[in-house]
């Protein structure tokens, strides 16, 4: 069995020096709506919200502090974005009436009532098998371009050492196909902070790529290996309300000891065609050297590595039928000491993967030089901050509070 430990996600613990160069920018006819998504009720930011234009396949996530901005070619001529996030009902807004000055737009919670719920699942693991038999009926069988934004960064305890993001393309394959999904990089920029010589520096290796193999029903014998049920105990939960659907909520924790972690988290699972809707786990820290083994794949001599939390989303999007990967979102945390030196530091390194735009029509492979490749380290392939008005028409994520300032702050220390 092939597990998601021997393939993504691996970090190089380099000492990097880095360059500025220039990046160029296009622009097109959009109208760009922006505001911040708030809790109707508690008025509390809503993070990690799905921001779509309904019958297409454009979209973008809100971040961590409920803001959002989505920018739709005027040839659409579209009335209405909608917003949907877990356990709150999704709602439709004008988009005419969002254009100028960012807003503020509420959502309603959508409680779960007792009416709904008909039946409770007396075998959570039949959930999961029904779900994973329906991956044919509920997945699209044919070949997808995606757009899609990417953002990674690396952060010393609170000071950021590096911020890079890009809009890449991917090609996705069927999903009832052993064709792996291809990755190639639109256009992307990077800020580092230039650390002395005798410093740590630590890169993510794989970049867009790994977040793709991320897509746990595409690839059921990575990650979570769900093509290998008997590693689990899974349990039911409770009932949760995603894009005004009904969703099982299954948990599932490691049954078996294994010579590599395992995992620990919780699967949605739409009640109505058995879809799995979104996916949260983390590894299981309970042997930290057996975890410290997953992630490494270069250190210098004396370094001890220590992971302290890990944490994986991944979410789909369902349209005309089928369901396609949306959103995934990568957070870790380790601790790094030297032997005999009075040297001891955190890390939390953060990935983020929201598509943005599909088609599926005049689908074109990628040629091999065009490819970025799981071995690659993202940081290389992208040039530094320049042009405020870099991404054009393209939509992103927009960066929190902490990013934006990092971006600002290590963008000044390069030009020095």
């Amino acid at each position: 069995m092939k597990t998601f430990n021997k393939n993504l996600l691996r970090f190089s613990l380099l000492f990097l020096l880095f360059a500025a160069t220039a990046a160029a920018t296009a622009q097109s006819s959009f109208v760009t709506v922006s505001g911040t998504l708030r809790d109707a009720r508690s008025g509390d930011k809503i993070s990690y919200a799905a921001i779509t234009v309904p019958g297409t396949g454009i979209g973008t996530v809100s971040n961590s502090d409920g803001d959002f901005t989505l920018k739709v070619n005027t040839s659409l001529n579209a009335e209405y974005f909608e917003v949907s996030h877990l356990g709150y009902a999704t709602m439709k807004f004008k988009i005419s009436e969002g254009l100028g000055s960012d807003k503020t737009y509420q959502l309603d919670t959508r409680p779960v009532s007792l009416q709904e719920i008909s039946v409770i699942p007396k075998d959570a693991r039949e959930i999961v098998e029904l779900a994973i038999q329906n991956i044919k009926k509920n997945y699209s069988q044919s070949p997808n371009m995606m757009r899609s934004f990417y953002r990674e960064s690396v952060r010393q305890r609170r000071t950021y050492l590096s911020v890079s993001e890009a809009v890449v393309d991917i090609y996705k394959t069927p999903y009832s196909g052993l064709l792996n999904d291809k990755v190639r990089i639109f256009k992307g920029r990077k800020a580092t902070n230039v650390k002395k010589a005798d410093t740590l520096m630590v890169q993510l290796q794989g970049g867009p790529q790994v977040a793709i193999l991320l897509d746990i029903v595409k690839n059921t014998d990575l990650s979570i290996a769900l093509d290998n049920l008997d590693n689990y105990r899974f349990e039911f939960v409770t009932i949760a309300n995603i894009d005004n659907k009904l969703n099982w909520v299954i948990s599932f924790a490691p049954g078996v000891v294994k010579e590599e972690p395992l995992y620990t988290g919780k699967l949605y699972i739409e009640q109505d065609n058995m879809a799995i809707s979104r996916a949260e786990f983390s590894i299981d820290l309970s042997d930290e050297e057996k975890a410290a083994r997953v992630f490494v794949q270069k250190k210098p001599s004396g370094l001890m590595f220590m992971p302290t939390s890990t944490g994986y989303l991944v979410t789909y999007k369902e349209q005309n039928g089928k369901y396609y990967l949306d959103y995934v979102r990568i957070d870790l945390k380790f601790r790094c000491d030297w032997k005999r030196r009075l040297f001891k530091n955190s890390y939390t390194l953060m990935s983020e993967l929201a598509v943005t735009d599909r088609r599926a029509d005049n689908i074109v492979k990628f040629a091999s030089q065009e490819i970025f490749r799981s071995n690659m380290v993202f940081t290389d392939k992208v040039e530094a901050f320049t042009d405020v008005d870099f991404w054009g028409e393209n939509n992103i994520i927009e960066p929190d509070n902490s990013i934006e300032n990092a971006i600002k702050k290590l963008s000044k220390s390069m030009k020095k």
